[in-house]
């Protein structure tokens, strides 16, 4: 929906109300647990549902106030902390890693992306926290990767959904590893944000977890966000299922329970929270750094998140074996729609809009143009082994994903309608 053919009008509430109906049909085919999603605009609060179960085990139903594992929702918030430091003067885009990590000096990239991981060449160049914000930083999750590398993240680094190691020793085993590709070259998602967060810990002379709390969380009243979910507020957790390709079951996926903040809180998809504490995050980006008389951003440097910097030719490759790039690019942390029409094959939103999702299914978009924010929280984990996503399109159960596109269109369908 280009942006040329909005309207300043508010929702029609007939339509506005049948915009979850998409997902009740999904949850009710036992594609989808359940979901809770939220709609803000001008204002004010003009949607929210919640549908299904947070847990089938129990039959607990989902709530507005169920705890969610957010995944990457998680990186424009530690990416949001990278640019405070920036204004800071703390750090500056172009600035080695190595300054604070020196883990990452002399680096090794792989001649092939796919092949041995003893045929490698010396990296040109350090990697930059630019390089880590738009992921071109070569680094890799083993999950987007495919041969010989994916296996060896998962070798060398655990299961990417319960990492049980310190920052320290995280990072030195992620330093190992060959880059995929030589920094700069073109973006491959990536375990860069993980690396951000611990890199903010380093320079704020703090562990990062602290940073998020006093930093963003407290001051935003984000009171339902942390990197594990205290034993008090575990039965409003929602439980993250992955469905079976046989027999379209939803089997529970495994998390570790702490009683207390983990040894590894990754910037790059370990936060816990709610449809209306991630709100106030988005207010405070669509608001350009500033929300309820609290301001953590100027806003150039909110201009700068929301900015394409991916160059056309880095925007041809596919993403998670899909032509991601072709209406929208990639800023410092945060996806950008820049061709509404070329983007509508995927998803709805006007020129600019801007946010990222999360591998269980979360989602987010603000739209200036609009003046609208919206949230979808559901609990549904694709495979994240090694070289998931090069067997992403052999599933034939997609309901549940399938039922975000449907959702936004009708959201947007309703608007002027």
């Amino acid at each position: 929906m280009d942006d040329a053919s909005v309207t300043p009008t508010r929702f029609n509430p007939e339509a506005l109300a049948k915009a979850p109906d998409a997902l009740q049909s999904v949850i009710d085919a036992g594609d989808l647990s359940g979901a809770v999603t939220l709609i803000w605009r001008a204002g004010e609060v003009v949607q929210t549902t919640a549908q299904g179960k947070r847990n089938l085990e129990t039959g607990a139903p989902m709530e507005r106030d169920t705890l969610f594992r957010i995944a990457s929702m998680t990186k424009p918030i530690t990416s949001a902390a990278v640019l405070m430091l920036l204004e800071a003067g703390e750090l500056y885009l172009d600035d080695p890693i190595t300054r604070w990590a020196p883990e990452f000096k002399d680096m090794k990239v792989l001649t092939s992306a796919t092949g041995p991981l003893d045929d490698t060449y010396p990296a040109p160049r350090d990697i930059t926290i630019e390089d880590l914000l738009t992921h071109r930083s070569g680094l890799a999750y083993g999950f987007s990767s495919v041969g010989p590398i994916a296996h060896a993240y998962q070798r060398a680094l655990g299961d990417v959904l319960n990492i049980g190691t310190g920052p320290d020793e995280w990072m030195a085993a992620l330093a190992s590893l060959p880059l995929s590709y030589p920094p700069g070259e073109r973006f491959h998602y990536s375990h860069a944000t993980d690396v951000l967060g611990f890199l903010v810990g380093r320079i704020a002379k703090m562990d990062f977890r602290q940073f998020l709390m006093e930093r963003i969380f407290q001051p935003l009243g984000m009171v339902d966000t942390d990197f594990y979910i205290p034993a008090e507020k575990r039965d409003r957790a929602a439980v993250v299922y992955r469905q079976d390709e046989a027999t379209g079951a939803l089997n529970p996926v495994a998390f570790r329970q702490y009683d207390s903040p983990p040894a590894f809180c990754g910037g790059g998809g370990s936060l816990i929270s709610t449809a209306d504490d991630y709100l106030k995050f988005a207010r405070m980006l669509l608001n350009r750094g500033e929300v309820d008389g609290v301001r953590l951003l100027q806003p150039e440097t909110v201009d700068l998140m929301a900015t394409n910097r991916l160059t056309a030719e880095q925007r041809e490759h596919t993403f998670m074996g899909m032509p991601f790039w072709m209406g929208q690019g990639f800023g410092l942390g945060l996806s950008v729609i820049l061709d509404p029409e070329k983007q509508a094959w995927m998803s709805a939103g006007s020129r600019g809009s801007f946010g990222w999702p999360g591998a269980f299914g979360t989602w987010w978009q603000a739209d200036p143009a609009q003046d609208l924010i919206m949230i979808y929280l559901i609990q549904n984990s694709m495979e994240l082994g090694p070289e998931a996503v090069a067997n992403m399109g052999q599933s034939q159960r997609m309901g549940a994903r399938l039922a975000l596109p449907i959702w936004q269109r009708a959201v947007y369908g309703a608007l002027g309608a």
